[in-house]
């Protein structure tokens, strides 16, 4: 069974591991997190504190960025763009990893709490009925605090995510 995620597209970069999973991955990526991968590309501000990392990772984003515009990945993309909350077909990376760019429409439910990708990505999660995987802990703290209903997976415990699998559907009743 393909455990499905919520994710941001960066986090795909930094985090090679994700791409390769033990079992089937399929990750779900709102849309607005790939328009930022252009700005962290060409932005002179670092992605990663050691030098040699930033430039590692700002490669991988450029090879993330050639991936979407991708001529057959690019038509797949454009169809979720055409209505809020549409979803791409997937997009295969490999035999056990897909990607699902998902058009999420961010309207302030918790704007109060979170900017406006970590509201999208919990808003992603309770449509999708998926558990979200981010390495930002303060995010991660706030969701617990404000007692948002959704499941947060911290990058670190990504391979028991996978393994043990995110919980039911339950989790996910506001």
């Amino acid at each position: 069974m393909t455990r499905r995620f919520i994710i941001e597209a960066v986090m795909i970069a930094i985090y090679g591991q994700l791409l390769h999973p033990k079992r089937p991955v399929q990750y779900c990526i709102p849309y607005s997190t790939i328009l930022e991968l252009y700005d962290m590309k060409d932005s002179p501000e670092p992605v990663m504190p050691e030098p040699e990392d930033d430039r590692h990772v700002k490669e991988k984003i450029g090879e993330m960025i050639e991936f979407f515009e991708n001529p057959f990945n690019k038509k797949k993309l454009e169809r979720s763009l055409m209505a809020p909350w549409r979803e791409s077909p997937p997009l295969p990376v490999s035999d056990t990893v897909s990607l699902v760019v998902v058009n999420a429409t961010e309207n302030m439910q918790y704007g109060e709490a979170f900017d406006p990708i970590e509201t999208e990505l919990i808003l992603t999660s309770l449509r999708l009925q998926s558990p979200i995987l981010t390495d930002q802990v303060e995010f991660q703290d706030r969701v617990v605090q404000h007692e948002v209903p959704v499941q947060v997976f911290d990058i670190d415990d990504f391979e028991f995510a996978v393994e043990e699998g995110a919980g039911s559907s339950d989790q996910y009743r506001v």
